[in-house]
């Protein structure tokens, strides 16, 4: 083979949010990949939405009582900037209806926030949100004179009912609905705005307990010193990233087989943490245990490029790269750090190597990731660099 038949290596290309870059490398679908495929239709049966409507009052109390829940610890829903929330709140002031929402309602009667999480953070800290989070009024473009500079308290009696008695349209998913239907429902309907990603909606779908166990994975200084301060990530790259490794710690790749599919995957993994009757907490206190030990092992490797495409012929840091992570991650958890100061130099050598001249893995961690070959592959191939040295 000559020089101008190899391939060029795959572009390496960040994901950006609100034009920075957050940091994460863009995982890409082929173009085969861009049609799903339609491999498990849903019996419409499954599928129950009832419609409600609710006062704007009647929704804040909700959230005040705690049986609306805006999805604690989302950062990515209070980001927009003060001229947006501002121009919704003259929105409702002005009577134009609102876009619908939609909540999930749990077994017991609870309700979370599954689309509008924005537009309802919005409404509620500028009502409700006193002098800690509430806001004034700043560039509205119809009541100017009226209402710019002016807070919930200044507003004038009528106006202040007005916003009380706004009317919100709400499809409720019933809890009786199947996990996997829900998400694939909120997934057709998360399309306006900025969408949510993948992990977006497992955050706003899941419960208590996976939430804080990934919240507790990625607060860890040794996540944090592996990954230069991933953790708290405005888009939550990090707690997918905790999330891959508890799939495939817990499920392995013979796990992985059977959906061979990460949202599916990912999805069956935060079920189990929310159970403690599938993961119970000796199981979860040993994942931690194993997720530090990895970052501390990946840390003592590859120093400050964990986790990230490191060619021959690269010279600077690039971004993580989620599919490194978790090959690497569930790896080096096995290993004993006497072993591996022993051998650091020869493992990356060999990682290198893979990310220099094996096209087939550089596929693997580029582009339709999700690929079950290709994260058989990868992870093979990981298994075998890190024995380098022995």
């Amino acid at each position: 083979m000559t020089t101008s038949d190899i391939p060029e290596p795959p572009k390496i290309t960040e994901e950006h949010f609100l034009d920075t870059g957050t940091g994460v490398e863009a995982e890409t679908e082929a173009d085969d990949a861009a049609i799903p495929e339609i491999d498990r239709p849903w019996n419409p049966e499954q599928i129950r939405v009832n419609t409600k409507q609710f006062s704007l009052r009647n929704a804040l109390d909700m959230i005040e009582d705690e049986s609306l829940e805006l999805a604690p610890d989302f950062q990515r829903g209070r980001v927009w900037k003060l001229v947006q929330k501002s121009r919704l709140i003259e929105s409702v002031l002005l009577q134009i209806p609102l876009p619908a929402f939609y909540f999930a309602e749990d077994t017991d009667g609870y309700m979370r926030v599954v689309d509008g999480l924005q537009r309802l953070s919005t409404i509620q800290d500028f009502v409700r949100g006193g002098a800690e989070s509430g806001f004034a009024l700043k560039g509205v473009e119809y009541l100017k004179g009226a209402v710019e500079g002016k807070r919930f308290e200044d507003l004038p009696a009528p106006w202040k009912r007005r916003i009380y008695n706004t009317q919100i349209v709400t499809h409720v998913i019933d809890p009786t609905t199947p996990p996997d239907v829900m998400y694939d429902i909120f997934k057709r309907i998360n399309t306006g705005g900025t969408p949510l990603n993948a992990q977006e909606i497992r955050h706003c779908m899941s419960k208590d307990r996976s939430r804080r166990i990934l919240r507790d994975m990625t607060s860890t200084p040794e996540f944090n010193a592996a990954t230069n301060g991933m953790g708290g990530h405005i888009r939550m790259n990090d707690r997918e990233m905790a999330l891959r490794f508890a799939a495939f710690w817990l499920l392995g790749t013979d796990g992985y087989a059977k959906p061979a599919a990460m949202d599916p995957f990912l999805q069956r993994t935060t079920i189990m943490l929310d159970s403690e009757n599938e993961v119970d907490d000796a199981r979860v206190d040993a994942l931690m245990s194993a997720f530090r030990r990895a970052m501390v092992n990946a840390r003592l490797v590859f120093e400050y490029q964990a986790f990230r495409k490191w060619p021959w012929d690269s010279s600077g840091r690039n971004p993580i790269n989620r599919a490194l992570f978790e090959t690497w991650s569930i790896t080096l958890a096995d290993y004993e750090v006497r072993d591996l100061e022993q051998r650091c130099e020869a493992i990356v050598h060999e990682a290198r190597g893979l990310m220099t001249h094996d096209y087939r893995y550089l596929e693997a961690i580029t582009s339709s990731t999700g690929d079950v070959r290709r994260v058989m592959y990868r992870f093979e191939a990981t298994a075998k660099a890190a024995e380098a040295g022995k």
